[in-house]
C-alpha cells in the first residue's frame, strides 16, 4: 500500500525537500520509522479524511507518530517546497498546461469591507 500511495517519483521528489534527521545524542529510544511509510499514512488521512487515531496499522507507525512528524514537516515548509518542487518538475518537462489555469472573480473570494 505503500508504494501506491508513494510511488517512486513522488518519493524521489519528497526526499530532496524532507529535512535530514539527526540521531538523538543521547541514543536508545525506539527505532525511527521510515519516511515513506510515514508520508503514505499522511496521505492516506488527507485523501480519505480520517482522523490521525484511525490511520491503518498496516502503514507501521502509530497515528501519533505520524500527526507528530506532519507536524514537524509543516514546520520546516516541506509542502510548500514539495509543492514548488513538483511544479518546477513538470513545468521543466512540459507536463503542465498552465493556459487552462485562468483565474477569474469566480475563483476569488471577496474580502468584507472591499479591503
Amino acid at each position: 500500500m505503500v508504494e501506491r500511495l508513494v510511488p517512486d517519483g513522488l518519493w524521489e521528489l519528497f526526499q530532496r525537500v524532507v529535512p535530514e534527521v539527526s540521531t538523538r545524542p543521547q541514543g536508545g529510544g525506539r527505532r525511527r520509522y521510515g519516511d515513506r511509510e510515514v508520508l503514505a499514512a499522511i496521505i492516506f488521512v488527507a485523501t480519505t479524511g480520517c482522523t490521525w487515531a484511525q490511520v491503518p496499522l498496516v502503514f507501521g507507525p502509530s497515528g501519533a507518530t505520524v500527526h507528530r512528524r506532519f507536524m514537524e514537516w509543516s514546520q520546516a515548509r516541506v509542502w510548500a517546497k514539495l509543492h514548488r518542487l513538483v511544479l518546477d518538475e513538470l513545468g521543466s518537462r512540459g507536463e503542465l498546461d498552465w493556459s487552462r489555469c485562468a483565474i477569474d472573480s469566480v475563483n476569488m473570494r471577496a474580502l468584507k469591507g472591499g479591503t
